[in-house]
């Protein structure tokens, strides 16, 4: 195992970061371009992944997390993603057809499925309102929370199709 001579830094961002939320008027990008390279030219500096950091490094103490925090909403919590029976209801389908669509081997299939597990797609179900609703309005590309559920459950329904016809 490959030894660490400094200390690992963790830098987490959305790629959102860039470009939505930092648009490039405010000079990310310019920062970004001029970081990376001044940051790789130093002695020993290099980015790796999360997988590689384990590799690399060992734990020098814990943090204890009882509960998830987020970086969305008033209340930093999991509500954005798991807080009504639209966003119950879609992931509870989309977690019981895992089996089948694993069970096909389709690379394919398994591919579109796992797309429809990442998180935009409960937080564009999201029915919170005031501020919070802006922020998830402005990033849904769908005019409700209610049409967001009904593509989504549409494309559930596609995959079921999808599976049948193996």
């Amino acid at each position: 195992m490959e030894c660490l001579r400094g200390n690992l830094v963790n830098l987490f961002m959305d790629f959102e970061t860039f470009g939505e939320h930092q648009w490039k008027d405010t000079g990310i990008f310019d920062f970004m371009d001029t970081f990376i390279p001044e940051w790789l030219s130093q002695y020993e500096n290099r980015f790796v992944t999360a997988s590689e950091a384990c590799d690399i490094s060992q734990p020098v103490g814990e943090i204890s997390m009882p509960e998830t925090v987020t970086w969305a909403d008033t209340e930093r919590d999991l509500s954005a993603w798991a807080s009504n029976a639209m966003q119950e209801s879609a992931t509870k389908d989309l977690y019981a057809m895992r089996d089948s669509v694993l069970a096909t081997k389709d690379e394919k299939l398994i591919r579109d499925w796992r797309y429809l597990t990442t998180s935009d797609h409960p937080y564009a179900m999201c029915t919170k309102y005031w501020h919070d609703g802006d922020v998830h309005a402005y990033f849904s590309a769908y005019a409700s929370p209610y049409e967001a559920f009904m593509y989504f459950e549409n494309v559930l329904r596609d995959l079921e199709y999808r599976i049948t016809q193996e």
